[in-house]
């Protein structure tokens, strides 16, 4: 018997039993949790039990991971598709030297970075200015995690904002960059175009619809562009100095790059202090990651939690539940961190997988939710684990009153889910209302909660930028474990290629340049009706 089989055995012998009924034993919630730094993990409202818990430890061992992490941390190429070593973890540990192919890359990660800072103060402080005066707003152009990481950021420490304010576009519909613009002054506005090799077609496509913009009203717009991108060529044929370029090696991924010059705008927005705290948090979390056994390791837990629920309980989908608004945007961040990462339907070898790989992950701030998708969570036909996560104190002292009630809303979802509302319970409940007969029996029903639904918490005291650093590391670290377990490549995301060389044939169709002849017939139907609507 395997240890993958062992768990597939475990899971069938425990579907049907109620996750309140191992809260019946002395100390389950303590037995489920674990502790790092600011960080309290409880994953005890889950059907995992002592004997899973040590299968699921086995099979990190058969997988060594350890090994595998060491790997990636000292610079060697694990992104075997693409020949690439994978070190977003140097841009966040500057203190540690780092060699690829037997050079050391961390003097240019650090040379680097003290020019974001040099030029984020000098952004702040007024000593850089726009051709009206000094920088009012940054807008940054990108798209994917040159967009999702930043945006992501800075509205989660937005407490901490204390730049210029600090605009995100990342769509090509033009509606995206006009309304972004429409209130801004060309004058005092900075903007980052985020493209590695400058020529990612939405982003390029915004960058110059920006240069347009800004062009209407000063005389060297391009004064006022600074870049974060290898291409040298590319970004002085824009016209931007190469004092304002940022580039960053090719073992940065895109999804895993705002700890450094993608991270320019939060940087301006927060500040090189707080930024450097922010990468703080996360080098803590790097270190405890390395470190800790892996049955106190809260990423390699949070990943078996994951892996558990996805591949041996077949729960097809995750849900993230931040109770923080300032967390809005995290559950879109994750969704692409996971889905991007582990979307893939071959082994290392090339080898078809022979189960699923990473789940569908979404989700939404609480208490809004609530309101929204959480009667499908909990009386739905489909199990749906939450992962929840809350801080114990908030940023508005005068509104301490709001955080307790949103607190307690984490805390009571949790519980709600776990415990559910059986028929004898919800008849009493109707009988009380004055319900009797067929009509008793028909809405108690209504008001059945199966319960033993799963879910996890993550606590940590407030959402300042060395937490909030840890929080992006302990998940990207996780979709990490998650990838060695099922023997795929987190680094690569070739399903990205196809829709983009198809679009691009697609243009001239559109334009009328091209017939089209060769396009199925769904498409030249609707190239077609498009032309008709236009005219």
């Amino acid at each position: 018997m395997t240890i993958w089989q062992d768990l597939l055995d475990k899971a069938q012998s425990v579907q049907n039993r109620q996750i309140a009924e191992l809260f019946e034993k002395e100390n389950r919630a303590a037995g489920f949790s674990r502790e790092s730094g600011p960080f309290l993990f409880d994953f005890s409202k889950t059907n995992i039990d002592a004997e899973t818990l040590d299968l699921l430890v086995k099979l990190v061992e058969e997988k060594e991971v350890a090994a595998r992490a060491e790997a990636m941390f000292s610079g060697a190429k694990i992104n075997e598709t693409e020949g690439r070593a994978v070190l977003h973890t140097a841009l966040r540990n500057l203190d540690t030297d780092v060699f690829v192919d037997g050079e050391n890359v961390m003097p240019e990660v650090r040379a680097t970075y003290a020019r974001m800072v040099d030029f984020a103060r000098d952004v702040r402080e007024g000593k850089f200015t726009g051709q009206g005066g000094a920088i009012t707003d940054v807008v940054n152009i990108g798209i994917g995690g040159s967009d999702l990481g930043p945006a992501m950021a800075t509205l989660a420490l937005a407490p901490y904002h204390d730049g210029p304010r600090c605009h995100f576009v990342s769509n090509v519909d033009g509606a995206h960059i006009h309304d972004t613009l429409a209130d801004l002054d060309p004058e005092t506005t900075l903007v980052i175009v985020a493209s590695k090799t400058f020529t990612t077609i939405e982003t390029m496509t915004n960058a110059e619809t920006a240069k347009r913009w800004m062009a209407a009203k000063v005389a060297d717009p391009a004064q006022q562009f600074a870049a974060l991108s290898t291409s040298a060529e590319k970004t002085a044929a824009f016209g931007i100095d190469a004092s304002r370029v940022f580039g960053f090696a090719d073992w940065v991924g895109g999804r895993y790059s705002m700890w450094g010059p993608i991270g320019l705008s939060l940087m301006i927005a927060i500040g090189p202090e707080d930024f450097a705290d922010f990468l703080k948090g996360a080098a803590v979390m790097d270190a405890h990651f390395r470190a800790a056994p892996y049955a106190e390791n809260l990423p390699v837990l949070l990943a078996l939690v994951g892996i558990w629920h996805n591949q041996f309980c077949d729960y097809a989908t995750r849900a993230v539940l931040p109770y923080d608004q300032r967390l809005a945007r995290l559950p879109a961040y994750l969704q692409q961190l996971e889905m991007e990462s582990n979307g893939k339907r071959v082994s290392m070898d090339g080898k078809d997988l022979p189960y699923d790989s990473g789940p569908v992950v979404w989700g939404e701030p609480g208490t809004n939710g609530q309101h929204a998708f959480y009667q499908l969570i909990h009386q739905g036909t489909r199990v749906i684990p939450c992962e929840f996560m809350v801080a114990a104190e908030g940023h508005e002292p005068d509104l301490a009153h709001q955080h307790l009630l949103l607190v307690a809303n984490c805390l009571a979802q949790s519980e709600a889910l776990m415990r559910g509302r059986s028929l004898d319970e919800a008849t009493a409940i109707m009988r009380k209302k004055g319900l009797d007969g067929a009509e008793l029996d028909r809405q108690a029903r209504h008001r059945v909660f199966p319960g033993s639904r799963p879910s996890t918490t993550l606590l940590y005291p407030k959402l300042t930028p060395e937490v909030f650093g840890g929080i992006v590391a302990l998940y990207e670290h996780r979709v990490f474990v998650e990838g060695v377990i099922l023997g795929i490549n987190s680094f690569d995301q070739w399903g990205v290629e196809l829709g983009k060389e198809l679009a691009l044939a697609l243009a001239p169709v559109l334009s009328g340049e091209d017939s089209g002849e060769g396009k199925d017939g769904s498409t030249r139907q609707l190239v077609a009706r498009i032309h008709a609507l236009r005219g």
